[in-house]
């Protein structure tokens, strides 16, 4: 593929955004596939650190989401802003780009990797989560015994099992919801934070039809009301941010416009050899 036919696939994706440049580097990195330069939105590949189209379009695609993410998001973001956010945006990227046809993950090619996913899932994902509300139970159970003996529940968590008083809390709702165990208990605290049971329940649902983490993260975060902002600062922000566009643009401008210039002036030279 070449520099256009990736800009082509990755606005199949997702169309309606704000224009970018796909540039080929030419090169070889140790250090990254890729760079995304929002000043001048540029997604820069370095095409040689990779021997097929599969591995070119994930990194093409993880730079395309730090694009959209950047350009979209009502605060300000670093291009490296690894945040829920953007995690959830090329999440979506990806599982479209599947369903779509443009995109092959080569992990569902190698049988053994999907044999030890299994066995990780019942041994370790699941007996943990499993586990994890034995914890809440018996937690719960303590405290009883601190209301029986009008003794100090936070300290028993706290300096007798030396625990974080909210990680005990976890524990406790995780028991109470009765969450499924097989989603693991990092995936079981999220929805443990949830008190809304039709929200949650969505979440789980999520969750089954297999939904990233941090896809469900976002979700989640995006049915909460959205808190009322000041429209003057609103806008006041988004006017700092497109100035600061215009200024990176115009500046590559006169970049570009100088280097037009000397390659002209370069080839008039040897003409008149």
């Amino acid at each position: 593929m070449n520099q256009d036919q990736v800009k082509d696939t990755l606005l199949r994706l997702e169309p309606d955004v704000e224009e970018f440049a796909v540039i080929f580097s030419g090169k070889q990195s140790k250090k990254v596939h890729g760079l995304y330069h929002p000043e001048t939105r540029e997604i820069i590949l370095h095409n040689r650190n990779f021997n097929g189209d599969s591995a070119l379009l994930y990194t093409a695609i993880h730079e395309f989401a730090h694009h959209i993410h950047f350009t979209t998001s009502e605060t300000p973001v670093s291009n490296r802003a690894h945040t829920t956010a953007f995690r959830s945006i090329f999440h979506k990227l990806l599982l479209k780009a599947e369903e779509m046809g443009i995109y092959e993950n080569t992990l569902n090619g190698i049988p053994e990797l999907q044999d030890l996913a299994e066995q990780m899932r019942s041994r370790f994902i699941q007996a943990n989560g499993e586990l994890m509300k034995d914890f809440g139970h018996a937690l719960m159970e303590a405290e009883k015994l601190c209301r029986k003996h009008n003794a100090r529940f936070e300290d028993f968590v706290e300096r007798v099992l030396q625990l974080p008083k909210n990680t005990a809390n976890t524990l406790m709702k995780v028991k109470a919801m009765d969450l499924p165990s097989d989603l693991g208990f990092d995936n079981m605290k999220t929805l443990a934070g949830v008190r809304n049971k039709d929200a949650r329940h969505e979440a789980i649902e999520s969750f089954r039809n297999g939904l990233s983490p941090d896809m469900v993260k976002q979700g989640l975060k995006e049915r909460q009301p959205a808190r009322q902002q000041d429209p003057v600062k609103k806008l006041e922000s988004e006017k700092k941010r497109i100035e600061k566009s215009l200024n990176s643009l115009r500046s590559r401008l006169e970049e570009i416009e100088h280097e037009l210039e000397r390659v002209m002036y370069t080839e008039q030279q040897g003409a008149e050899l």
